[in-house]
């Protein structure tokens, strides 16, 4: 029989969410607090080459200790082995390292609250899931329609508050990225890994992320020695300055986050189930982390609520969630209670 994983996905989910809500947080202090040695809070940019790094280390050294690394395909040299991916995880690579440099950047730009971006962001998302799964033959259920529904009328709410897409050039950019970098995600997953076994997940982990992580380092260092623009400054700041600021600390920590967050991401979106059923999981957690960080920000730190149509949005998306997590239950219990009818 195959090992699988044995804590519910109810519960990797929740503590997706309790490793998510302080990443949240520590990212918007980090982007709204005045740095020692600048005057000044960091930039979004400013802040992802060090996390960036930081977290390429640590999750390296947990592949490393956690033996995870075992479970890769892999390459002999001499006594050592060392894993390798293929192909298939090359490419998913590439998707999540659009995803890793997104999903900070997302947070921190200005006037742009954290619900409605995540909206944006989420929305998109759950849209893509079932599509997906239609692209490989699985068969997407009635609650995944009627939540689509649901996603693009929260969508309509929230966007007509705001104006429509008025958002910063840069803010469409990231969400447009984050988009295309989760459908190559899914793909792949859907294409190569989606078994729900242990070890299954392992492999997948440890070759995305040997891809992801180097390469989203790296499509910033050459952003940052391109000189074009102001953003090219902001990433030499993030490479070069921000190590000798006691903000280093605050970016250790959202490295450190970043790389639990990650580990239970990929555990949600491995599970056997549709797509349509484990995106919209895993996308509520995060969903729930930002309205929560958004309010402990407010509350404990003065930073702007979150306005009511976010709110109402992101009640109407939680309820798209629900649909999907609580239908299937229903569907399973009809069935059985219809075998065992005499």
């Amino acid at each position: 029989m195959k090992a699988r994983l044995s804590i519910s996905l109810e519960g990797i989910v929740f503590l997706y969410f309790l490793s998510y809500l302080p990443n949240i947080i520590l990212t918007k202090l980090v982007t709204t607090l005045p740095s020692a040695a600048l005057g000044r809070p960091l930039s979004g940019l400013e802040t992802l080459p060090a996390s960036l790094i930081l977290n390429m280390v640590m999750t390296w050294a947990f592949i490393w200790l956690s033996g995870w690394h075992r479970e890769a395909h892999g390459v002999q040299l001499g006594g050592l082995r060392l894993p390798v991916p293929t192909r298939y995880t090359v490419l998913s690579g590439v998707g999540t390292a659009l995803v890793l440099f997104t999903v900070p950047l997302s947070f921190t730009f200005k006037g742009v609250s954290i619900p409605f971006i995540q909206l944006l962001m989420r929305g998109d998302i759950l849209i893509i899931a079932p599509l997906v799964d239609l692209m490989f033959g699985r068969r997407v259920r009635w609650w995944s329609w009627a939540a689509l529904v649901m996603v693009a009328f929260a969508l309509f709410i929230t966007l007509r508050a705001h104006g429509g897409l008025a958002l910063p050039p840069l803010a469409i950019l990231d969400v447009v990225l984050y988009t295309l970098g989760y459908f190559i995600r899914l793909a792949v997953m859907t294409r190569v890994a989606k078994s729900g076994e242990a070890a299954s997940v392992r492999r997948y982990f440890v070759e995305e992320k040997l891809v992801a992580l180097p390469l989203a380092v790296l499509a910033l260092a050459l952003l940052s020695a391109s000189g074009i623009g102001g953003q090219a400054g902001q990433l030499g700041i993030g490479f070069v300055q921000v190590w000798s600021d006691s903000v280093i600390w605050w970016l250790a920590a959202i490295a450190f986050t970043l790389t639990i967050v990650s580990i239970f991401s990929a555990v949600i979106l491995l599970d056997a189930r549709e797509n349509a059923y484990c995106v919209p999981m895993e996308r509520a957690s995060s969903l729930v982390a930002g309205v929560a960080g958004s309010l402990l920000l407010a509350l404990g730190w003065g930073l702007p609520w979150p306005g009511t149509p976010d709110l109402v949005g992101a009640l109407i998306l939680i309820a798209a969630i629900i649909l999907l997590s609580v239908a299937p239950r229903l569907g399973v219990t009809r069935q059985t209670a219809r075998a065992e009818a005499p």
